[in-house]
């Protein structure tokens, strides 16, 4: 989960893998895979970075070049 902060200024915990787009319009507007849309306080590089920390924190991003090097064998 990564806290991000709701336009109204009330923090919220978004599932990360749940996010599916993210753009500035020009505020941060995240679309899931659930197809609800949520709008942010924190530029579009911030959630990008959060969700990158994130990925990294359990372990997903090392998993997924562990798939492509087994793959290649």
């Amino acid at each position: 989960m990564i806290s991000l902060t709701r336009l109204n200024g009330k923090p919220i915990f978004l599932n990360a893998l749940l996010i599916e787009q993210i753009e500035e319009t020009p505020d941060t507007m995240i679309s899931l895979t659930t197809g609800k849309k949520i709008t942010v306080l924190e530029k579009a590089e911030v959630v990008v970075s959060l969700v990158r920390t994130y990925m990294q924190e359990i372990g997903s991003v090392r998993a997924t070049i562990k798939s492509k090097d087994a793959e290649g064998s």
